[in-house]
This record gives C-alpha cells, sequence and structure tokens, in this order.
C-alpha cells in the first residue's frame, strides 16, 4: 500500500511525523480525504480531529484550526495547536467545556463572545479525539 509524509507542526513543537496511508480532516469547506498520490492543495483547517490511517490502525488528533499542504509526497498539516487523542486529560477538557458553556451563558456585557465560542469548540474536539480513539478499539 502506498504511503506518504505527514507532519503535523505547531508553533511549540513537531506533533507528529509518520508515513501514512491516508488521513481525514475537516477543512473549510468539508470533509477532506487525502491519499497518496493527491493533487496539490492548501487549504484552511476547522477545528476537529484528524484521523490518520497506517496499515490497519487509526490515530486520531486533535487539532485546533491551521492550515493543510498537499504536496506531491508529503503532506503538512500548520497547526494552532495538536494533541495526540492518547495524551488527552478526559477530565480537563470536560473542565475546559462547562467553563466554556457557563461563560457563554452569562448576561455580562465584558464577555469576549467570540473567546467563549472557540474555547467550547476546542474542548469538544479534545473530547470528540478521544471518544473517536475510545470507539475504534
Amino acid at each position: 500500500m502506498s504511503t506518504y509524509l505527514l507532519e503535523i507542526v505547531t508553533p511549540e513543537r513537531l506533533v507528529y511525523t509518520e508515513q501514512v496511508n491516508s488521513i481525514s480532516v475537516r477543512g473549510s469547506e468539508g470533509d477532506l480525504g487525502i491519499l497518496p498520490g493527491h493533487l496539490p492543495l492548501v487549504t484552511p483547517l476547522k477545528i476537529a480531529p484528524i484521523r490518520i490511517k497506517i496499515g490497519g490502525q487509526t490515530e486520531v488528533i486533535a487539532v485546533n484550526g491551521g492550515f493543510v499542504e498537499v504536496r506531491k509526497d508529503k503532506v503538512v498539516i500548520l497547526a494552532e495547536s495538536a494533541e495526540r487523542s492518547e495524551d488527552i486529560d478526559v477530565e480537563r477538557a470536560r473542565a475546559a467545556r462547562e467553563r466554556a458553556e457557563l461563560r457563554l451563558q452569562s448576561k455580562q456585557e465584558q464577555l469576549d463572545h467570540h473567546r467563549a465560542e472557540v474555547a467550547l469548540q476546542r474542548a469538544l474536539n479534545r473530547l470528540n479525539a478521544t471518544s473517536i480513539r475510545t470507539n475504534k478499539n
């Protein structure tokens, strides 16, 4: 089975670098599957889990926005932040979700609504990534 190099990079570090068979990402226009030989492409990413297929195994990484660049034999994801599903602290993610939901329900005029909404999306993304990992086993 054909493979290509996948790199997931954040401003802080290289999160992932492996030869993979395929990935599924959520771009600004919807879900996108990338197989070896895909046409070159650059597109923004939504806050959503990325599914990585290597042989018969699936890995999940919670990616919080950024861009995916598809090259001839390499795919690079430049993410604002990224976390492997097995590294996610589920209790911390649940607490973050609850804090964001409370902020959004608050009637305070000082509330930065957009910031609270993004915090909620990130928390849900982390929880979804752990859920996908748990359900695939």
